[in-house]
Parts: C-alpha cells; sequence; structure tokens
C-alpha cells in the first residue's frame, strides 16, 4: 500500500483520544500517552498556557476579556 489516498482511508478505524483520568476531557491520546488539555500524563502540574485565559471562550468575541 502507498502513502497515498488509499492508506489516508484507514486512519477511520481507531480512536487516538479517550476521556483523560484527570479532567474528564475527550483529549487523552492513547498513543502519546496523555493529555493535550490538561498535561496529565506528562507533567504533574496542570497544564495552563498563557493564551488560555486571554480570550472568552465561546461567545464569539475577538477581544481580550475585560
Amino acid at each position: 500500500m502507498g502513502k497515498g489516498t488509499p492508506s489516508k482511508g484507514k486512519k477511520n478505524k481507531a480512536a487516538s483520544h479517550k476521556t483523560c483520568r484527570r479532567c474528564g476531557r475527550h483529549s487523552y491520546h492513547r498513543q502519546k500517552r496523555f493529555c493535550s488539555f490538561c498535561g496529565f500524563g506528562k507533567t504533574a502540574k496542570l497544564r495552563q498556557p498563557g493564551w488560555r485565559n486571554r480570550f472568552p471562550a465561546f461567545n464569539g468575541n475577538k477581544g481580550f476579556a475585560r
């Protein structure tokens, strides 16, 4: 099998993420073995990037939270 379209069709068979034990979100990567949301599996501290609190979530605003 090549590296083109036929091989890309096999990517829908298995899930890459599952529910995280620490944050409860569906962000724990099964192969990488760490959560992309909270950092569980990679760090003991909670993952909190600086840009996370900059914008309000899902309300349509593009500006800074005031």
